[in-house]
Order: structure tokens, then sequence, then C-alpha cells
């Protein structure tokens, strides 16, 4: 069912029509007061005059800039100036006018709201695609653009233990900061259309998006909409295929002969989202799970700085791992920067290779290796310490000869093993791959058996093997891989060569060559022909590699202990999180299992309450437990319900765990398309328009996100996409990372950070509180204590001050230093730009109807011509400069007043990046509508074509002068006016001219002698 709820996010009061339409009594009633003053000083043809001591009275100024851009957002507020009609539904009105022009669909990352509010260095991608959106509106887009806040998480939660008010409370009012800046900075947003994760309605939607994941199942030989095999499909075509025989139940049993508990186990084993025993962070010192992300390179949490340490436990996962091979693949479909496509292609690590079964007495141990044709070089085996085989192979005793090495100095493996587990435990996943440290590991007392040639092979566990990649245990070929030659040089274990090194590879080495691995100084990981590689039924030896790989992956299938495959580093995602404060699982639990609640209960809310403070323990007690804050609800937890499935009412337990902070962020573009809707995530008409074949048009954020939410969202869009609920294979058709303002901080003797506005500079020596401090540059930050709020800015400057300001500081992509001094640069420019409209001393026009000159048009349409150009490659720095050309040429041209035909474009060229200003000169310059679709100027291509052109005259191919010639001055010309030039016949004097090469438009060039 699909449906719009119609009084949601009404946007004020409603308000249509053009300029005209401001002076009916019924619209006026609807107006702040300021704008209602506003109006009234409009309609005399003044403004309010804002006088600066010793200066003129209508001179811009931080003054005259706020009452300018305070009266112009309320006018867009009360005109609804930025809302963005849709095709169809309730936010549809005005959508005729539009439905000839191109749509597009631009995109900020949306921030999570803190209590310090924003600084200079947030808004600047947020000003970047205003000005992009509002200069693709004046070119005759229908743009749709808003924002919202990533609002859930732990921060908040953190805070609200830290001062008793629940989280809401502070989530709300720090929302509320944020508005109120970004509204001062004259985004323009659509007000309808803004949301906050914390939203009930987005809390809705958020649970039918997962719900829908939940009730899906991921069917390899199904056909994607694209066309490619492996699609996720409706849970209950599972089931219909077990109940008809096509699938076959894992045990061969028919589905009828099945309880159900047994079937309801099963279906639960194939969906998308389901839960395991899996190793986890657990951080005791703040009692909940945190993500890898969350972990500092030192195994710490970063938040409270509290020890972490892995454990297994069962949490929530959600089956990513499906959707590895499309996420890899469809990054060719999308207009990305290089580096993000390469760092999510390099996170999903894609390996061809093969599994290979080593058999033991704890059953067989599964590897993954893209060598598999140096296994006859795999002399041990390493298992991750968290490997679930572990403690069945760890035997009660030593065996006879243990080299005293593989012990870890104790008295029985199991000990050793227990010891090394714990040690392990508190390292981060970073930590324990840093390749320069010394290899460690404990024998487990067990043996596996080499498929290819019988050898037994001792088992290790060593903390440099992850679960989080392939088996979480590897086979050890030490002569081929490096990790794996200083662990057996430290343990002892024996290296043997598989692969020939070329005598190239000893000279760089400096070592004689040589077959026998004891005088290796290192392994030798390229490629090379097999040796040593043979058995009865096979011989790799003298092939290449991709020649030996199909041989032994054919021999590993014929003898079934092995086959060749496609791994990833991709884990499946741990999807839940033991906090308060994040959106509760739609699941309850029956005495069989987990079950989705039907749509029409949602939203499931969190209950209100003062016990939000999750239990944290002694930050050093690995094995404490988490205790979920809604576990303390019982009220809320025991919950009774009719889930609509003829079983009536019955008493179920609420899933207790809530869902982790990506969760909002992950399908929120499409709630932007239409925030009104209830019982449906998306209406086809509207999501195709604004969707269209590549999903969003411009999605602009820090590259910090490069991996993990553009990841996830991939995934849910493209569940999303086979189910058919969107119609695009990706969510962010174009990807532009902004860089990072930076600023300076400073660090007193203790390496803390202190308040960088409180510092002192001395005659280039800091200090603060009178101590000498260190200087540094670094992203703005709470943490580095050296924001910049954008408040302060306003108020020196005004908002189209900063606005212009963060806009020419440099090109988009890259990160620059903050300087509060060159602010005034902007300033004064927008000072230039008023006074080419008004006049300072009377607030009266200065425009007049002079015939602009041919040289002024000249200058107009290059500088609209460069503009236009880098808009449209989002270059939004270049633009200024040659806006301060244009605007220096009419100052010094016409000091008495520019002609309109120069004046109007001017106002319509900066309108962009100071559209409080240019609305207001576009009022003076006696247009009663905002010129929000105002057309862009065009440039005339008759006045880009110069009509000279510069060209150097060369003397055996040496510049010795410049010439002016007519553009279209042929060789002849061209040469003759070289010979006349007096530089140039001077340096021909004398000489004998062998030959002269005239290229018109190039260059003239005399060969002399």
């Amino acid at each position: 069912m699909r449906g719009n709820r119609s009084d949601v996010r009404a946007g004020g009061p409603e308000v249509r029509g053009n300029g005209a339409d401001l002076g009916r009594p019924e619209v006026r009633e609807a107006w702040p007061a300021r704008l209602v003053a506003w109006s009234a000083m409009s309609d005399a043809g003044s403004s309010p005059a804002v006088t600066t001591p010793g200066g003129p009275s209508f001179r811009y100024n931080a003054r005259l800039a706020g009452e300018i851009e305070a009266r112009w957002q309320n006018r867009w507020d009360v005109e609804g100036t930025f809302n963005t009609p849709n095709p169809t539904g309730p936010l549809s009105d005005g959508f005729d006018a539009v439905a000839a022009a191109k749509k597009l669909f631009v995109m900020d990352m949306f921030p999570y709201p803190s209590g310090a509010g924003l600084h200079v260095g947030h808004p600047l991608g947020f000003i970047a695609t205003d000005v992009f959106a509002r200069f693709k509106r004046m070119t005759g887009y229908n743009v749709l653009h808003t924002m919202g806040f990533d609002a859930y998480g732990l921060p908040a939660e953190q805070h609200a233990v830290a001062t008793g008010q629940h989280p809401r409370i502070n989530t709300e009012s720090n929302v509320a900061t944020y508005r109120r800046q970004l509204r001062r900075l004259g985004l323009g947003h659509d007000p309808r259309r803004a949301v906050s994760t914390t939203d009930r309605d987005f809390l809705e939607f958020t649970q039918r998006v997962f719900l829908r994941i939940f009730n899906a199942w991921f069917d390899s030989e199904a056909t994607n909409p694209l066309g490619g095999l492996g699609a996720a499909r409706h849970i209950d075509t599972l089931i219909a295929s077990f109940a008809d025989g096509s699938r076959t139940t894992p045990d061969g049993r028919a589905w009828s002969a099945m309880t159900e508990p047994e079937r309801r186990t099963l279906v639960d084993s194939y969906r998308l989202v389901y839960s395991a025993e899996v190793p986890v962070n657990w951080c005791p010192g703040l009692g909940t799970i945190v993500a890898n992300e969350e972990v500092t390179a030192d195994g710490r949490s970063d938040r409270g700085n509290f020890p972490v340490f892995k454990r297994n436990m069962t949490q929530w996962l959600m089956r990513i791992t499906a959707y590895s091979e499309r996420l890899t693949d469809d990054l060719d479909l999308v207009d990305w920067p290089e580096p993000v496509r390469l760092m999510q292609r390099n996170w999903i690590g894609r390996s061809f290779g093969a599994r290979v079964n080593f058999a033991s007495a704890a059953g067989d141990i599964a590897v993954f290796t893209t060598r598999p044709d140096t296994l006859f070089g795999a002399t041990f085996m390493v298992l991750a310490p968290e490997h679930e085989l572990v403690i069945a192979l760890t035997t009660t005793a030593w065996p006879s000869d243990t080299d005293a090495r593989w012990t870890g100095g104790h008295a029985t493996p199991a000990t050793a093993v227990m010891a090394y587990q714990s040690a392990a435990a508190s390292k981060s996943d970073v930590d324990r791959q840093v390749e320069a440290k010394t290899k460690t590991g404990v024998f487990t007392g067990s043996f596996a058996t080499n498929p290819v040639n019988g050898r037994p092979v001792p088992v290790f566990i060593a903390d440099y093997v992850l679960m989080g990649y392939g088996t979480g245990a590897i086979m050890a070929v030490p002569s081929g891989d490096q990790r794996d030659f200083e662990f057996a040089r430290q343990f002892g274990l024996p290296i043997e060569a598989t692969i020939r090194p070329p005598d190239e590879w000893f000279a760089e080495h400096h070592t004689p060559p040589s077959l026998d691995c004891a005088t290796w100084p290192t392994a030798y990981a390229a490629d090379g022909p097999a040796m040593n590689s043979s058995n009865e039924t096979l011989s790799l030896d003298g092939m290449g590699k991709a020649d030996a790989i199909a041989a032994m992956n054919s021999w590993l299938e014929q003898n079934g202990c092995g086959h060749g495959t496609v791994q990833t580093k991709l884990r499946d995602w741990l999807f839940s999180r033991q906090r308060y404060w994040g959106e509760p699982f739609p699941i309850v639990h029956d005495e069989i299992g987990p079950i989705g609640v039907p749509e029409s209960m949602l939203p499931v809310d969190l209950p209100d309450t003062d016990q939000f403070a999750p239990r944290s323990f002694d930050p050093n007690d690995a094995q404490s437990e988490p205790e979920r804050p809604l576990d303390r609800l019982t009220e809320w937890k025991n919950a009774t319900l009719d889930l609509g499935d003829g079983r009536g009412m019955r008493t179920y337990v609420r899933e207790t765990n809530v869902m982790p902070q990506w969760a909002g962020s992950c399908t929120y573009y499409l709630r932007y398309i239409d925030p009104t809707l209830v019982e449906a995530i998306t209406v086809d008409e509207n999501e195709r328009y604004w969707m269209g074949e590549r999903g969003v048009d411009l999605y602009v954020g820090g590259v910090e996100h490069a991996v993990l939410h553009l990841l996830y969202s991939r995934f849910w869009h493209k569940v999303l996409f086979d189910l058919g609920v969107v119609g695009t294979p990706e969510p962010f058709g174009r990807l532009f990372n902004q860089g990072y303002i930076q600023a300076y901080a400073y660090t007193d003797r203790r390496g803390m950070y202190v308040e960088a506005s409180d510092v002192e500079d001395r005659n280039g020596e800091f200090f603060y509180e009178g101590e000498k401090v260190n200087r540094e540059y670094g992203k703005i930050g709470k943490s580095l204590k050296n924001m910049v709020s954008p408040d302060d800015m306003c108020e020196a400057y005004g908002a189209d001050t900063l606005r212009l300001y963060e806009m020419s500081m440099g090109p988009l992509e890259q990160s620059k230093p903050w300087d509060t001094r060159a602010v005034s640069g902007a300033h004064r420019l927008l000072q230039r730009v008023w006074r080419v409209v008004v006049d300072e001393d009377s607030g009266e026009s200065r425009v007049t109807d002079e015939t602009a000159s041919n040289d002024d048009l000249v200058a107009l349409h290059k500088t609209i011509d460069a503009v236009r150009a880098a808009m449209d490659d989002l270059r939004v720095n270049t633009p200024i400069a040659r806006i301060t050309e244009l605007t220096n040429h009419l100052t010094s041209t016409y000091p008495n007043g520019s002609p309109r035909t120069l004046a109007e474009p001017l106002v319509l060229l900066i309108a962009p990046y100071a559209p409080h200003l240019a609305e207001e000169l576009w009022s003076r310059l006696g247009h009663p509508q905002s010129l929000i679709r105002e057309p862009f100027p065009v440039a005339d291509v008759t006045y880009l074509v110069a009509d000279t052109v510069e060209i150097p005259v060369q003397i055996n191919g040496k510049v010795r002068a410049l010439l002016t010639v007519a553009t279209g001055a042929d060789g002849a010309s061209l040469e003759a006016a070289a010979r006349a030039d007096a530089k140039v016949a001077a340096q021909l004097d004398g000489k004998t001219i062998r030959k002269v090469i005239a290229v018109p438009g190039k260059l003239v060039n005399f060969l002399v002698s």
C-alpha cells in the first residue's frame, strides 16, 4: 500500500505567486513583523538607513548586510522560494511549471548535530552545493536540495549519561542550533523535506526499509535487474521453493516433514539479516560493543579512551558479502573520484584463489589462498586466536620433542593458548597487522595434514592472522610470504622453496644464487617457474603461475580437498549495538526465534526512560557481559501483540539491541524525495523522476566516508533495487569530495590543546595564559580547540561575505587554511558590487540607461563564458576572480553609475555566491520577483572572438619580440608586420635571411645566417 501523510511538514503559510501577490492583505498577515516592515520600506522605494559613524548612510557593511539577509530569508520562507515540486503527491504543487525542465538532485552528506554547533569548516561543502544548485536553477533546472541530520548515536548518549538529561532533549536542541545556523547562511534548501533521523516519521521509514531487508534472502541463481546472477528476493519465495520441492532442504527431508521450529530456523539462516556468534570489539568501560572504525590504532575506544577487547558474542549481522561482487563491479557505473573507488575495492578485497581443506583431529581446517600453486611449500598452519577450532585443536599436553620456542613458556598447550588469546584480545586489528613487529604465537599441540603431500604440519595460533579475512586460518608458505618467513625464522620452522627466483633477485639482495632457503635474506613473493611441487598424480614443476594455479585447482577438486573460488576481505555487517539511543529493531522473539513485526505496526518507538545509561564495567574486565539498557524496561520489552499471523494476542520479547548509527544514513536520500509518505518507502513516479537512471546527480561530502557509509548505503540500495522499490542500481551517480578548512591549533608543554582564540602572538612566539605554546595546523574542530563560529563571521561581515570567502579560498577538493583577516577582502568586493547599483549617500540607484561600449561588452561576455564553464565543472572558486575583474572594470570605467545592460548581468553572476545582496540589488533594479529562477546570463559568442592576437617573432627559433596583429592576418601580412617592427629589424640587420616561417595566429620565425 502506498500513501501520503498530507499534514507533515506543511512548511509555514501557504503563499504562492509572484512578487505582485505580496501586496495582498491575507498574505501580509502571515508575514513576520520584520518582513512587513521591509515590505513597507520597499513599497516606499527605499531601505532602512544603516549608519556608520563617519561613513555614508547606505554603505554596505555588516549591519546593513544583516538587515538585508534577515529580510530575504524571511521572504524566501513566506513565498516558499525553494519549495521544489514533485511530479505527484502532496508536494506536487507547481510541478506543471517545471515539468519540461531537467531535474537535478543535489545532496550533502548530512551532519551529526553536536552541541558545539557549526564551525566555519562545516559549511564549506554546504555553501558549494548551494552555489551550484542556485546556478542550476537559474539555468532552467528543477533542483531538489535540502538538508537532514544524523542524530542518533553514541555521542548524544554519552552526553546524556554525563548530564542526566535525556538524549532526545539535547539532540533536538542541537538540531535547532544547526537549523538556525544553516538558515542564517542563506542556504536554498526546501524546508518541507528536511529530516532528522530521530523524527518519528523517519524512524518509521528506517524500520520499514530494515523489514524489507529482513524479509529478503539472496538467491544466487536468480537474475537481477541488470541481467546478472544473484538477487534479493522476498523470503516467501524461499519458503515456496522448499514447499514445492524445487529447493532441497539441507538434510534432504521434505518441507512437510519438518516441524515449525525447524522450518523457522532453516528460513532464518537464509535471511539477509541474521544473528550469529562473531568476534566483536567489546568495550567494558563503555558497556557496549563498538565498530572497527570506533577503535583507535592502539586498541582503545575513540570515545572515552577505554581498552577494547576481541570477544565472540551473538550479534545481528547483515549479509553484505552476498553483494561483494556487484559492489565491486558496479563501481564502474558511477562518476566517483578514482581514489574513493579504489578504497572501496580494497575494502571489499576481492581475490581469486582456492579453498583448501587440511584434515586434523578436530575436523577439516579450511583455508583460502590466492597462491594454491605453492601448496607443496606449506610447512605449518596459523589460525586466528578467535578461530572456532582452536579449543578443539588444543591438546592437554605437549607432544614429545616440542620445540621450547613453540610453547610460550607454558607447561601445557591449554595454558599457552588461553594466555595468548587473552593478550590478543586487547590488541586492535591495526596493531596486529603491523609488518615491522616481532611475530608471536603458540603451538596448539595439534597437527594437520597437507593434502598434496600427506605431510603433518603443526598448527599455531598467532595474532597476525585475523578472522576478518578468508577463513581465519592460513597455510603458511614461508618461502613465498614475508610474514610467514619471519614467523618460521622466529620459531625454527622449515622453509622450502616452491618458486625458483631469478638470478637477478639474488643479486639485488647480495646473496649467491641458492635454492636452500636457509640462505635467503627474505621471502620471494614474485612469479617464476614452479619447483619441488609434484606428487604421484600431479606435477607443477616448470609451470608458470597461471598454469600452475589452474592445474592445482583442478587436482584439489578431483580429489575432494578443495576447489577454486573467489574470496573477499569484506565481512558481513555487524548491525547491532548495546545502547539506548538508537533505532529499535522492529523485531520480537517468541519461543522459536525472531519475527519481524508487520509494517502496519511501525514505528516501534524507543520507550521514554531515565535509565538510558548502559551499564559500564571495570575497563579491563574483558570477560564482562554487556547489559543492554532496554533490557531493564520490562514493560516495554515484554509486549502483548497480535501480529496478524492467525495466532491472536500473544506475549513476545522485543529485541533489545538497537541499530547502529549507520542505519539512518543508508537511505535518507529516498526520504528527501517525499517525507510525507506513510506505509511506503517510495512512490514510483517521484522516485523514478528524481533518481533518473544514475541516482543522485551530485553528492558532496568528506573523503572520510569513502568506505563505510557509502558502502553500506550502496548495499541497502541494491537490495531495494532487486526488490523493485527503487529503479537505479546505484544511489549516487556523481560523488565529489570537498577538502577541509584548517586552522592553527596550539598545544601546551603537556601536549594538550588550548583555546586558540585565547592565544597571544608575541612577535612570532605564542602564549596562552602567560605560558609559551606550540603552534600547528589542524582540521578545525572541538577537540583541537580551534573552532571559529560562522555566527561570529556573520555578525562581523554578513553571511554573504562568509559564503564568498569560503568559495574563494581555493579549489573545493583541496584543503586550505582559514585566515580571518582575509575575510575582509571578500567583504570589500561585495561593497564594490553594491556601489555599482546603489549610491552610498542617498541609497538611490546609480544605474543609467547609457549604452555600453564594445570593450565593456567584450569584458562582460568573456566573464559570463568563464563563469558558466567553471560552475558547470564545480570549480566554484574560479568565477570569483572573473567577477572581481568585471566589477573593477565597471567601477573604474563608470564612476558615476554603470549602464543597466552591465549592472544587471553582474548582479545575476554573483547571485549564487551572495544571494541576499543579489536579491536586494535585483529588487532595487526594479524587479518585483525573486531572481532565483531568473535566467543566468548567456555569453554572446560574437564578443568572445578577439580582434587581435599576440604572436611571438623568432630568429633562429629564439623569441626576440611579441607582435600584436589582426586575428585573421595571413602569413604574408605577419611577415610584413614582423619586418616592420623596429626591434626585429635591428636583429635582422646585416643577416642573410635563408627562410621565413609564418604560421597565422601562431608565430613568425626567421632562419638567418
